[in-house]
């Protein structure tokens, strides 16, 4: 090979990016100190930028298209290396080439929940995340500030910086628009497109760069607060809690006068004999303090009997309930029962018609010698 061979070999005649990279926003063309000589191809292709720069100053922009570099189409790089009367020698300048593409499937979030005064809640906290996309704008101001003398720079280099942008542009955003913690859900559309906006406002001057879309995927309240939801809303669906606690009462009932002979069934009676007793005890309260006129029980027959359940006064019960509550381990031999008939509240084993229900079988005789 001979001198003339060599020197035109160390020339560059073809300056191109083929982009196999779906998240590279500026590649700078590999020029290792050798010279574009004149009349060099130069390739953009769609989605891409090609950007000369000499000696750290940006001098042509090429948009998508093929180029003969000749004096006619450098006219900023020839003034700056004093081409006054055109350029027949070779020239050194870097090549940047920059994606105008859209770069996908980058995600956000909120590193620390976002604390915010709710109408509804008071003080919470909110937790978001969603997704966006970038990509360049201004080749200038992102060479300027971003790339400075980086052969690559990658979207994941900058993540970190959209993020906190982001993040930053939320709050302010949840802050201005006072929206309720509730209704946060049928408003992502109209708040996506409008963090879009914010976040467009504080990237496109200073880093050159554009969001094109930004998605709010999820805006979660604290754990401790949705399962206080929960619990608010399952009130709401029972409604009457009143009502509703009579509606299992009477179910039980019926579904204990299916089973006479059942062992549950023995004992269910006087649980939900107390149970009702309790409640009709309160209700009777509740009007009380309310100020309103409580009629007085009608006489009580003479098998009505009273148990204390609690230190509270419960019944009346048959003897018929006493019986399957003894059966049952609901009444022992302390249970303090009372009826009409009694001075005084009586331990269930003292009362002649329930105290062979409690009394403790003999001592088993020892078996006979053989």
């Amino acid at each position: 090979m001979g001198l003339l061979d060599k020197l035109r070999n160390e020339l560059i005649d073809i300056i191109e990016w083929l982009d196999d990279d779906r998240h590279t926003l500026v590649w700078r063309f590999p020029r290792y100190q050798n010279e574009i000589k004149n009349g060099a191809q130069l390739i953009v292709r769609p989605g891409q930028m090609a950007i000369f720069v000499n000696r750290g100053q940006i001098a042509d922009v090429f948009e998508p298209g093929n180029y003969t570099l000749k004096t006619d189409n450098l006219p900023i790089l020839g003034t700056i290396l004093g081409w006054k009367y055109g350029f027949n020698s070779p020239f050194r300048s870097e090549v940047y080439f920059m994606s105008t593409r859209q770069v996908t499937d980058l995600k956000w979030g909120t590193p620390n929940p976002i604390m915010l005064r709710d109408a509804d809640f008071g003080p919470i906290r909110l937790r978001a995340f969603g997704t966006y996309t970038l990509k360049a704008a201004d080749p200038k101001a992102l060479l300027k500030e971003l790339v400075g003398t980086d052969g690559v720079v990658e979207a994941d280099e900058i993540s970190e910086l959209m993020r906190s942008i982001i993040t930053t542009a939320f709050a302010d955003m949840l802050g201005e628009s006072k929206i309720a913690a509730l209704d946060l859900a049928a408003n992502y559309r109209e708040m996506s497109e409008q963090l879009r906006k914010y976040v467009v406002e504080r990237v496109d001057d200073e880093y050159g760069l554009d969001v094109p879309q930004l998605f709010i995927v999820n805006i979660s309240l604290p754990e401790a607060v949705e399962k206080a939801l929960d619990t608010r809303t399952s009130m709401g669906v029972i409604g009457d809690m009143n009502k509703y606690q009579q509606y299992q009462m009477g179910t039980a009932i019926t579904t204990a006068a299916a089973n006479p002979g059942g062992g549950a069934a023995e004992g269910m009676g006087l649980g939900i004999g107390f149970g009702m007793a309790n409640q009709m005890a309160r209700n009777l309260g509740q009007a009380g303090a309310a100020g309103g006129a409580v009629a007085g029980p009608p006489p009580l027959p003479s098998d009505a009997w009273h148990v204390a359940v609690g230190g509270q006064s419960t019944g009346p019960f048959t003897s018929a309930q006493i019986a399957e509550g003894i059966a049952s381990g609901q009444v022992n031999a302390g249970t303090l029962v009372w009826n009409a008939n009694l001075p005084a509240w009586t331990a269930a084993a003292q009362v002649p018609q329930f105290a062979p229900r409690l009394a403790s079988p003999p001592p088993v005789p020892p078996a006979p010698p053989k």
